[in-house]
């Protein structure tokens, strides 16, 4: 029986990215995946999805360069070749997180881990192969499924979730969405943008319903634009598959209507992989349908940490993966940083891109704390207006010290401008550092700064 210091349980962006660092210390390393390495993010998620999103982009780049005096003309949408052209980005780097492994000397077995106690696991390997391993320690990193309630269950056939969605070659002529979260939103852009008659429900009275409601205001706009059909704060909302096509009832001011679809996406939220893994023979306690832990992602067995999805919430690759690196660290009796969920940055990868930290400004009435706002559009930036990239805000929440309560960009590049204000936050910056700071002309991200003189009355650009 092989023994090793820890024992890394999936293989998706926080298992993998804990492994090497664990590695790095010095410890003896092994990683269990039954699936590809690089996860659900990797191989039906993230990367896949922002593939698709690519191609929907250009979509509408293509009606806008006659303003930039280039005469194209669209001839034809193949939404199986985006597709294919994701699923082989993924394949590419998922070898890549193999090769890594190697790299970093750490052992690779392919099959399905049980805790058969605290510190021994059975690897069950597709062939029907069992090898038993020994673990000082362990780091569950087993990743979210679907969630599922009477009336929204999914059926793999024309009631789909994301991971066969990323999967559909042969795009439907029409589909219903159910749920307004990230999921939704980004495969209503992609399957609009390549001809797909687009609808989507949502319980919440807007789409992205945990952002602020500036940001979810400016999607629902240009979601309207694109003609993407919105019912949005529905009482109640159901799906059934009728063999050639969907139902989807949903409860409008009272009055139940049913709309009819080819097919139907159920993006209702996810739930922890805790079933089947052994939690109740290593004495692993669960809450809410994922594992329950300390802020250095401990279990309630000491000796065994669960990171990412299966930790609950914020279930985002990035927080996976820094939650990966805390765990190893704790392990190898390093002092880590727990980390601050309010300096997590969330991402929606739709045009406009949604990108946001800290409070919303509800959040913040909710809470009775004062604050002042900075918006400004990007209409007014001149990078903005060169670049034919106007859509969207830079919105800043700041409170009565200088710190930045909440930060929200909504555009084209909303999700690579955030970085910024995230190490601001994390740095407990304060608006006069960010009034000191020379940010580069023109670009879009003089107007972080500006966005903080703007909420402090003193912005010179607006």
């Amino acid at each position: 029986m092989k023994s090793f210091d820890v024992v890394v349980i999936g293989a998706g962006p926080g298992g993998y990215i804990a492994a090497i660092r664990a590695s790095q210390l010095g410890k003896n390393v092994a990683i269990v995946e039954m699936d590809k390495f690089g996860g659900v993010c990797l191989n039906r998620g993230c990367i896949p999805t922002k593939a698709v999103l690519k191609s929907a982009h250009s979509v509408h780049e293509i009606a806008d360069m006659k303003d930039l005096g280039i005469n194209v003309e669209l001839k034809s949408l193949d939404g199986g070749q985006a597709v294919k052209r994701a699923k082989g980005i993924s394949e590419k780097i998922s070898k890549g997180v193999e090769f890594l492994m190697k790299k970093n000397k750490i052992t690779s077995y392919e099959g399905k881990a049980t805790l058969k106690d605290k510190t021994t696991i059975e690897v069950k390997s597709k062939k029907g192969h069992t090898e038993t391993i020994k673990a000082t320690n362990i780091i569950l990193a087993t990743g979210a499924h679907y969630r599922s309630f009477p009336g929204l269950e999914h059926d793999g056939k024309r009631l789909i979730g994301a991971w066969e969605a990323i999967k559909m070659e042969n795009l439907p002529k029409s589909i219903g969405i159910i749920g307004a979260g990230a999921i939704g939103v980004e495969f209503a852009y992609f399957w609009n943008a390549f001809g797909v008659d687009v609808h989507i429900f949502e319980l919440q009275k807007n789409l992205l319903p945990i952002e602020d409601t500036d940001s979810s205001k400016e999607v629902e706009r240009a979601y309207k634009k694109y003609g993407i059909k919105l019912s949005l704060g529905v009482e109640k909302v159901s799906a059934k598959n009728n063999g050639n096509d969907v139902t989807i009832t949903a409860v409008e001011n009272g009055k139940s209507v049913d709309y009819k679809f080819e097919m139907g996406l159920i993006a209702v939220g996810m739930t922890g992989n805790i079933d089947g893994i052994g939690l109740e023979a290593a004495g692993v306690k669960t809450d809410r349908g994922f594992v329950a832990v300390n802020n250095m992602y401990q279990t309630s067995a000491s000796n065994i940490y669960a990171i990412g999805d299966i930790a609950g919430p914020p279930l985002l690759a990035h927080a996976a993966s820094h939650e990966g690196v805390v765990a190893a660290e704790h392990i190898a009796g390093l002092h880590p940083h727990a980390i601050d969920p309010m300096n997590i940055a969330g991402c929606t990868y739709c045009q406009p891109q949604v990108a946001s930290v800290g409070y919303t400004e509800r959040a913040l009435k909710e809470k009775g704390i004062k604050y002042t706002v900075g918006k400004l559009p990007f209409q007014a930036n001149g990078k903005a207006m060169a670049s034919n990239e106007t859509a969207g805000f830079v919105k800043t929440l700041m409170g009565e010290d200088g710190e930045m309560l909440g930060a929200h960009i909504v555009g084209t590049q909303a999700t690579e401008l955030i970085h910024e204000y995230v190490l601001f936050r994390q740095m407990e910056g304060i608006d006069e550092e960010m009034f000191a700071t020379v940010h580069p002309h023109p670009t879009l991200g003089e107007f972080l700064a500006e966005s903080v003189m703007n909420a402090k009355g003193r912005s010179l650009n607006f």
